[in-house]
């Protein structure tokens, strides 16, 4: 069974750092691509950073040069390091993992970035 763990997440206030882990329950190397997303109150949720198998990471507009993210094989986690955060940042952060037409969600972790 594959099982998606988000830590991390918290309160910040604007302009500092966060570092979101998700531990993922089998072999990352099982999926196409592993990636965060993000889901404001009232908004659809979206992505925000993910990286193939082949290790290609693509970042969304809004996280790009604040955001990276990274894995670590030996303990099956990807990580989003998250800098310079902005209150439009807050949201609810989740884990994707998605293998052919098959998606896998954690269960967020919430992050709020005050003024």
């Amino acid at each position: 069974q594959v099982q998606l763990v988000e830590s991390g997440g918290g309160l910040v206030q604007t302009g500092g750092s966060l570092r979101l882990s998700c531990v993922v329950s089998v072999n990352i190397f099982e999926f196409n691509s592993v990636g965060w997303f993000r889901q404001a109150p009232g908004k659809e949720r979206e992505s925000v950073a993910t990286i193939t198998l082949g290790g290609r990471i693509d970042y969304a507009a809004s996280g790009e040069g604040r955001f990276t993210l990274s894995r670590d094989t030996t303990k099956n986690t990807v990580y989003l390091q998250m800098n310079n955060l902005k209150p439009e940042d807050t949201a609810v952060y989740y884990c994707r993992a998605a293998v052919l037409r098959r998606f896998y969600w954690g269960q967020g972790t919430q992050v709020t970035v005050y003024s």
